[in-house]
């Protein structure tokens, strides 16, 4: 017989942290890492939404499932209490993510042409998705800034948001729409 997904354990208001501390629901770092998995959720829409759109995009769907892996250990550090009674050793964001994201904006914006104006998003679903995805990094770095001791959460998020607005622009071009510029 399987275990029941429901516990009834947080009916009152409150969840344990990964070391065992209880925390009211309302504490800053199930916002923070509530806000990371709603992240990881949108990332995971577009990925599905650029499947079988343009082979060049292709690249960028792998890209996603390794941002997902590490926007999981990311919730792990934040959900974890160090303080509590257990002791876990968990994996951490390295430099080598920040790089990796690094990496892939550069290679993105090689194809893109000089950005002159500010850019309103949309264009196609995909493209506005990214969006979403950056609008949603930027909560979830804002949201992180109590986490001092993971410093390169913060980051890797504010990266990460960078990495969205220039998938954004990506995406557009191998669409062959237009930017939308803002007219001020």
């Amino acid at each position: 017989m399987s275990k029941k997904v429901y516990t009834k354990t947080g009916d009152k208001g409150t969840t344990s942290l990964l070391g065992g501390t209880k925390v009211s629901k309302d504490d800053w770092r199930l916002e923070a890492y509530g806000t990371v998995d709603e992240l990881n959720s949108f990332i995971g829409l577009l990925a599905d939404s650029m499947i079988g759109n343009i082979r060049s995009l292709d690249k960028s769907i792998t890209q996603l499932e390794i941002i997902q892996n590490s926007l999981f250990v990311m919730g792990s550090c934040l959900s974890y209490d160090s303080l509590g009674k257990d002791r876990i050793n968990l994996k951490q964001i390295s430099d080598s993510n920040i790089n990796e994201l690094e990496n892939w904006i550069d290679e993105m914006d090689l194809s893109l042409p000089e950005l002159k104006n500010f850019i309103i998003p949309g264009g196609s679903e995909i493209i506005s998705l990214c969006h979403v995805c950056r609008t949603i990094s930027r909560r979830a770095e804002r949201r992180c800034v109590p986490a001092v001791q993971y410093p390169l959460i913060l980051k890797y998020l504010n990266r990460l948001s960078d990495y969205f607005f220039v998938l954004g622009r990506f995406v557009n071009k191998e669409q062959g729409y237009q930017e939308i510029i803002w007219k001020s």
